[in-house]
């Protein structure tokens, strides 16, 4: 399939996707979520935290606290261990625009990490690319916007809503994490 093809197609039938709550999340076990945060994302990260952990989350902080400094460079390492060990099923990096988070956490083999703007791009990163890790930036996203794209996020299915290129995305999914060669 040609890529403006796949585009123009995947990309209206993701915003119809997009608009259909998932009606099996509720029924999902509830993961383990790692988190972490630079200073600068400290109070999104809290919002973000309570949210999960009302919802019946098992929430492993290993960020900034208001008694700790951790820089994102040693934050991301920290949450990406755990997703490598097993302990997390799945990571939520903050820090002031979500950009740096994601570079680090994307150095560990293992991590998908996509640096999420709106309820949509979380929701497509895990349709399309099946990432175990969203960054979000403090300075980019309310706290009730990153409430809405979290559960987006961990609502979605990889391929969900894109039936028609599922085997295509699981492909390209499988090649991309073949070129990883972190540790």
């Amino acid at each position: 399939m040609k890529r403006r093809t796949f585009l123009q197609a995947g990309l209206g039938i993701a915003a119809m996707a997009a608009c259909i709550p998932n009606a099996t999340a509720s029924e999902e076990h509830k993961m383990n979520i790692v988190l972490a945060a630079d200073p600068f994302a400290l109070e999104l990260k809290d919002a973000v935290k309570d949210h999960l952990e009302k919802k019946g989350y098992t929430v492993l902080d290993v960020g900034a606290s208001k008694d700790k400094e951790v820089p994102y460079y040693d934050g991301a390492p920290a949450a990406a261990k755990l997703l490598q060990s097993g302990k997390a099923e799945r990571g939520i990096l903050f820090c002031g625009t979500g950009a740096g988070m994601c570079i680090v956490a994307n150095k560990f083999k293992g991590v998908n990490a996509v640096c999420v703007e709106s309820v949509f791009s979380a929701r497509m990163a895990r349709a399309i690319n099946d990432a175990n890790v969203i960054t979000l930036g403090a300075m980019i996203v309310a706290p009730w916007m990153a409430k809405a794209m979290v559960d987006a996020w961990l609502e979605t299915r990889h391929t969900e809503g894109l039936d028609e290129f599922a085997g295509f995305l699981k492909d390209a999914c499988a090649k991309v994490n073949a070129l990883d060669t972190g540790q």
